[in-house]
């Protein structure tokens, strides 16, 4: 008896490590997005200040390590939990962060180009479609239903705005139809950058504050002028001065937010994800920014943004896979 019941309690353990993947959330894939941000970031900084080439490498390496693995999770809690995904597809907000895949996608394609510009191609091409694809989706229901205000949070951003990302990744890409793509996708999402940021601004300040584990997202305010900035350059070609408001203004808000959610006291949560790559577009708009002007303020401005987003970024990813092997960030 003894010995069969030594068996159950293994096969139960066995049984209860092989669905902690149905509590996989959606959101662990802004981890990609922050490092992908942060690789580029390292690049820019290999070129203005002469950093070690191979940190950004790394960094971009360990983004695409990280996709697989989540890619592969998430596909098998697909398989064997599809009512689980589909409970976070339905969710209100958590629908949102399913952008996190498609925008994580578009980040790869430029970590990927330096190794073989065609897959870095293809990839960016599927990850144009998905993104016009779920930001159509996202908006269609928005609109088809009415919106409770507490639903309204900045991870509304994400997916929709989202779009902006095609051209942050596709502004030098060879193909005579990418140009249309690229203002076609910055159209969408300036526009419901401008919507979305209104009306979330006016949630924030009028109604009850969001739950404590969505504090993080606050830093995704930041997201539509930083990406904003990197996507308008890209199309261009250069910086102009409507350019120079998108950074301004992000620096700005971000400025606002940063203490607001970097504070004493706050417990991790996987949500933490969500400030690591608008403060990665930050840190890349900045270099950009910095070698349009060329000012050593602004570059000495934009090496202590990318230190800042490094360690934010380290500590992040220390705290998710300590919660991993403890037990603790795959549970109800």
């Amino acid at each position: 008896m003894t010995h069969r019941a030594g068996d159950v309690a293994i096969m139960e353990g066995k049984s209860i490590r092989a669905g902690a993947l149905q509590y996989l959330p959606v959101n662990l894939f802004g981890s990609v997005m922050g490092l992908s941000g942060l690789a580029l970031a390292w690049r820019h900084s290999h070129h203005l200040f002469g950093t070690p080439a191979i940190i950004g490498e790394i960094i971009g390496w360990i983004a695409i390590l990280d996709f697989l693995v989540l890619g592969i999770a998430y596909l098998i809690k697909l398989i064997r939990f599809p009512d689980k995904v589909a409970a976070e597809f339905q969710n209100p907000i958590g629908v949102h962060f399913f952008g996190t895949i498609v925008i994580a996608i578009l980040l790869l394609s430029i970590v990927i180009v330096p190794y073989s510009a065609m897959f870095g191609q293809i990839i960016w091409i599927i990850g144009t479609i998905v993104t016009v694809v779920l930001a159509y989706i996202i908006v269609a229901r928005l609109l088809k239903r009415t919106q409770e205000v507490t639903n309204v949070t900045p991870s509304w951003l994400i997916a929709t705005v989202g779009t902006l990302d095609v051209a942050v990744a596709g502004g030098t890409m060879p193909f005579g139809w990418a140009r249309e793509v690229n203002l076609f996708t910055f159209a969408v999402g300036s526009i419901l950058a401008l919507v979305l940021f209104t009306l979330i601004i006016a949630r924030l300040m009028h109604h009850e504050k969001m739950p404590l584990p969505m504090t993080p997202s606050y830093v995704i305010l930041i997201a539509p002028f930083e990406v904003g900035f990197l996507s308008y350059t890209n199309i261009i070609h250069g910086v102009d001065m409507f350019a120079s408001i998108l950074f301004y203004f992000g620096l700005f808000m971000f400025m606002i937010i940063f203490f607001k959610v970097f504070r004493p006291g706050l417990p991790y949560f996987p949500s933490w994800w969500a400030v690591s790559f608008p403060m990665a577009a930050l840190s890349n708009a900045a270099f950009k920014y910095a070698v349009a002007v060329n000012t050593w303020p602004l570059k000495v401005m934009a090496g202590i943004i990318l230190a800042v987003v490094t360690i934010v970024i380290a500590d992040i990813l220390i705290r998710t896979v300590v919660k991993l092997f403890k037990g603790e960030l795959l549970k109800a």
